[in-house]
C-alpha cells in the first residue's frame, strides 16, 4: 500500500556501512521503521543523513506492506524547516532526550494524532524560543495525557502525590513522593510555557526530572531510563 503521511524521526540506526533503520512516528499510522539503502553513500548522502536527525518533521510518501518488515520510503521531504533546533547545543540536547523518551514509550503500530500534533507545535515552540530550562519537563508531563496516565488533579490541595495511582492523597506510603516532592511537584502542573525558566533551582529541575522518569517507570512495562540523560543534566547544570 503507497501511503502519504507526516512523520516524525524517533531514532536512526547504522545497519551494516551504508544503511539506516529509521524509526519514525507517523502522524496517520502510529509507529513505522523503514530501510534507509546506501543513507552514508551517493550524492544525496549529507541530505539523506540530514533527514534522519532526532525529532526532525519529514513528509513521507512510502509503501505499507504491514507485514510486521521494515517499510521503504519512496518520496521524502522536510516538512517543518527548523532555524534552530538542530544546532543550539541546548535544543538538540533536548530533542534527542525527548526522542528517547518516546522510543521507550510508544511501542504499538498505532494511530495516535493528538499526540503527533502535540508534539510538531511543541517542535515548532522550541525552535521559535530561548527560554527553554522547562521544556523537558512540561513535555514529559503534558504526554502522559496522551499515554493514559495525567496526574488525577481533583485533590490537588492533599500534600502527598501517590505515583501507582497517579492520585494526590492524604497519606504517605511506600509509592508516595515525599511532601517537599510533591509540592514541586504540584508547581510543575501549574508551570505555563512561557514561565520563567528561574522558576526552578538546577536541583529542583533535576530531582522534578527523576520524579517524572520514575513516573514513567510505574505507568510503562518496558521502559527505561534514557541514555541521554547525563548529558542532559550536564548541559543545564
Amino acid at each position: 500500500m503507497q501511503v502519504k503521511t507526516k512523520a516524525i524521526v524517533i531514532s536512526a540506526l547504522k545497519f551494516q556501512e551504508k544503511s539506516l533503520i529509521v524509526k519514525c512516528f507517523t502522524e496517520d499510522f502510529g509507529l513505522k521503521s523503514y530501510f534507509v539503502r546506501d543513507a552514508f553513500s551517493g550524492k544525496k548522502a549529507s541530505q539523506k543523513k540530514a533527514y534522519f536527525q532526532p525529532m526532525t518533521v519529514l513528509e513521507i510518501e512510502a509503501v505499507h506492506k504491514n507485514k510486521g518488515n521494515l517499510e521503504h520510503f519512496k518520496e521524502l521531504k522536510i516538512a517543518t524547516s527548523f532555524q534552530s533546533i538542530h544546532t543550539d547545543i541546548f535544543k538538540s540536547t533536548m530533542v534527542l532526550f525527548i526522542s528517547e523518551i518516546l522510543h521507550h514509550s510508544i511501542q504499538e503500530e498505532e494511530q495516535n494524532t493528538p499526540l503527533f500534533v502535540f508534539l510538531e507545535n511543541t517542535l515548532k515552540w522550541l525552535d521559535e524560543h530561548n527560554e527553554i530550562a522547562n521544556f523537558h519537563l512540561i513535555v514529559m508531563l503534558e504526554m502522559t495525557k496522551f499515554f493514559g496516565f495525567y496526574p488525577d488533579l481533583s485533590n490537588l490541595d492533599f500534600p502527598f502525590f501517590e505515583m501507582n495511582e497517579g492520585v494526590f492523597s492524604h497519606f504517605q506510603s511506600a509509592d508516595t513522593l515525599s511532601e517537599h516532592e510533591s509540592n514541586l511537584f504540584k508547581k510543575l502542573i501549574t508551570l505555563k510555557w512561557n514561565d520563567a525558566s528561574k522558576v526552578f533551582h538546577v536541583i529542583e529541575r533535576q530531582l522534578l526530572l527523576k520524579i517524572l522518569i520514575d513516573y514513567y517507570h510505574f505507568h510503562l512495562d518496558g521502559f527505561k531510563k534514557p541514555k541521554s540523560l547525563e548529558v542532559l543534566k550536564e548541559v543545564f547544570s
